[in-house]
């Protein structure tokens, strides 16, 4: 987008965006500024921060304040938080003090793990300063890696893997760790003078505190970039970054529809290059994904489409620059379209991504994968998905996307072409601190479909301190057929509204937080009829000591125009059923070693009674060992031929950290609706976060009469990541 047209936006919607009204209490106060200091050697990274002389001459940033328990108040524990650089390199060291080191925290010591139910520290930097995005950073008194995304100020995206480093320590004084971040692993640019975008957040967790060195109000978390300090000082060089990670891979197979053995030998490589300090370009040959965690199993009781999450890494960095439409309800790309069909792997030949910035606030992304097919199961496939996006003040922005997908024909009897295009529009207003505006508009292209193809929503979003609320409309028409994304159900017309509000008791009953709040979502058929009603009544109860309990009516309403088989051999008849069902959700402290939660849904369904049972048990020894066993049971009582049934998936996960760097883990699956048996087993020995050596054993067993014999596979996979320019 053009200087001269960036300028009328910006006057167009800088009255807007601007007001106000809406400010909040964080807002109003002035960011915080802290000093960065130029170091002439590396500091030792041993987590051992007190006593080092490379940090005496650093000035210390402190100055902590709570959003909870006791939100506007000085943090119980000091911290001091040092910003220093080298020519390679960005160094961020943390004192923690802590008048009981021996009441301190440690619960998880796996990569990536959360560091809501432990102490921990995490920063936010904002290097391109545009207060929209940046990287997360974090450990705990183990010292674990922990590293996400933010963009657009979402949520944090985990499934970001940077290569750094980290050390913690715990000491007399408390607990203390170093960070090392290489330059390469950042974006920067913009003005050096203006200073780099960066928050710290500190979780005691005994106290269930957090607390922030930039203020924010209690709705508010750490990706919340424009609300973040600044740090002065920092003297980044020019980029210089070029990383190839070849990888070898050897499996072996058996069982399954082979009913024989087979192994195989594979080889590729992924390259990562910097033309920019802002904007990269990741490229990837003969893709493989052997040691991403298998898809969780679901029991799909309902008439629409179940949404699994991506986990393949090379889709999900900056996965949010591609995203267009509302998250797992429509979205115009959805990369498991990629190598992927009924949940198993179609060879990927290889593609590339460029993606980053352009000057100081446009967004650019540009992605290219090519896949190999299957004889008779799956053309061969060109995929490609162009996005701009330009970032306008307060949390504004507009831009476009296209998606296209390019087939071979193998698979069309009807002769016609074999592809498929998305294009769309997209973009948000922010107005004052609270209110945020958006909208989206999409049309497909499709041979052979040549009725209404578009689909569009706008959105309006409230956030403050007390309030939160939400109104939406949403239409996808008939022939919408965006075949590289993503659509939980076809031609209708969405109505949903929200509202909440936050009480913070003061010394009344150990609660924290009391969150009363009423939602309605209402969908209909492009004629009106109504598919779906849900309107949900609800209060949470967060106490101090980490307990929470949820307690809830529901009014469902489902309209049938045809009718629904919901299991094998049990059929609802068309009609429209409703009525109330009660909800209660609760658990205990999930800090503990020993801890529980469930949810229960109990009322009525498809005109009979129905029972909804998620109980989970978590247990831990120390920060190495973590299991979790949990059952989703679900009871039916319907007024149908064979409407007494019952369905459970049973699902047990175990971990054991020997270090930050190696983990054991076993993802074990029962499903007793078809009766099948899934085991994955995976050992990994990091040298990077993304670089290694994995191990893994997937095993799926189905038990009814006649089934095939269980399919075993076993894969070992080693790949190094050569820093070629560092």
């Amino acid at each position: 987008m053009s200087q001269l047209t960036r300028k009328i936006l910006s006057a167009l919607l800088l009255p807007v965006i601007t007001y106000a009204g809406n400010t909040s209490a964080s807002e109003s106060l002035p960011r915080p500024v802290g000093q960065a200091a130029g170091l002439s050697e590396s500091p030792k990274i041993d987590g051992l921060v007190y006593d080092d002389p490379m940090w005496r001459d650093v000035p210390p940033i402190s100055g902590f304040v709570q959003i909870q328990p006791d939100e506007g108040r000085a943090a119980s524990q000091r911290t001091e938080v040092r910003v220093a650089y080298t020519e390679d390199a960005l160094y961020i060291a943390v004192l923690a003090f802590d008048e009981a080191p021996g009441a301190i925290l440690v619960t998880d010591s796996r990569r990536d793990s959360s560091l809501e139910q432990t102490d921990g520290f995490q920063v936010i930097i904002d290097g391109l300063g545009d207060r929209q995005n940046g990287y997360v950073f974090g450990t705990n008194p183990a010292g674990i890696e922990y590293d996400g995304q933010v963009v657009k100020e979402g949520d944090v995206n985990l499934d970001w893997d940077g290569s750094w480093r980290v050390e913690a320590a715990i000491t007399a004084l408390g607990w203390s760790a170093e960070f090392e971040i290489p330059f390469t692993t950042l974006r920067y640019g913009g003005d050096p003078d203006a200073g780099w975008g960066m928050n710290f957040q500190r979780n005691i967790r005994r106290n269930n505190e957090i607390s922030f060195w930039a203020p924010l109000d209690r709705q508010r978390s750490l990706s919340r970039v424009s609300e973040a300090g600044t740090v002065q000082g920092i003297s980044a060089p020019p980029s210089r970054n070029l990383q190839i990670t070849p990888y070898i891979l050897g499996s072996a197979r058996k069982g399954g529809a082979l009913e024989g053995s087979s192994t195989e030998e594979e080889a590729g490589v992924d390259i990562k290059y910097s033309i920019t300090p802002s904007l990269t370009l990741d490229a990837t040959y003969n893709t493989d994904f052997a040691q991403v965690e298998v898809d969780d199993v679901v029991i799909n009781l309902d008439r629409f489409s179940v949404f699994l999450p991506e986990k393949r890494p090379f889709f999900l960095e900056n996965a949010e620059q591609f995203t267009v439409g509302d998250p797992e309800e429509v979205e115009l790309f959805f990369s498991r379209r990629i190598g992927i069909i009924d949940g198993a792997p179609i060879p990927i030949e290889g593609g590339m991504r460029l993606s980053g910035k352009l000057g100081n606030s446009t967004n650019v992304g540009l992605l290219y994968m090519s896949d190999e097919g299957l004889s008779g199961v799956a053309p061969q496939n060109d995929f490609l998905v162009a996005r701009i996006n330009e970032e306008l003040p307060n949390r504004s922005a507009i831009g476009a996307m296209v998606v296209q997908r390019r087939g071979d024909g193998s698979l069309k009897a009807d002769g016609t072409a074999d592809e498929n295009d998305a294009y769309a529009v997209d973009g948000r207003i922010g107005i004052g601190d609270n209110l945020l505006l958006s909208a989206w508009a999409a049309k497909t292209e499709t041979p052979g479909l040549d009725g209404d193809d578009h689909a569009f929503a706008v959105k309006a979003n409230f956030d403050s301190a007390k309030w939160s609320s939400r109104l939406a409309y949403s239409e996808v028409r008939e022939d919408f057929n965006p075949e590289v994304g993503f659509l939980r159900r076809d031609d209708y017309k969405r109505a949903d509204a929200f509202i909440m509000r936050r009480f913070r008791p003061e010394n009344f009953l150990g609660l924290l937080e009391v969150r009363p709040h009423y939602s309605v979502r209402n969908y209909w058929d492009l004629e009106g009829f109504q598919e779906t009603g849900f309107q949900h009544l609800d209060t949470h109860w967060e106490f101090r000591n980490g307990y929470r309990i949820d307690t809830g009516v529901n009014y469902v309403k489902d309209g049938l125009q045809e009718d629904f088989e919901i299991i094998d051999g049990v059929v609802i008849p068309a009609g429209t059923y409703s009525g109330p069902e009660t909800q209660i959700s609760f658990n205990t402290d999930l800090s503990q070693p020993l801890s529980f939660q469930t949810r229960i849904n109990s009322g009525d369904k498809f005109g009979g009674d129905r029972l909804r049972l998620t109980p989970s048990v978590a247990f831990r020894i120390g920060e190495t060992f973590s299991s979790e066993l949990s059952v989703q049971y679900t009871d039916f009582d319907l007024p149908v031929p064979g409407g007494d049934f019952s369905v459970a998936l049973t699902r047990l996960r175990l971990s054991y950290s020997f270090s930050p760097k190696m983990l054991l883990q076993a993802v074990i699956q029962y499903n007793d609706a078809n009766e099948t048996l899934s085991t994955n087993l995976r050992f990994s020995l990091l040298r990077t976060a993304s670089s290694g050596l994995y191990v893994v054993y997937n095993e799926f067993d189905e038990q009814l009469p006649g089934a095939l014999p269980a399919d075993r596979q076993f894969v070992i996979k080693y790949n190094y990541l050569f820093d070629v320019l560092n």
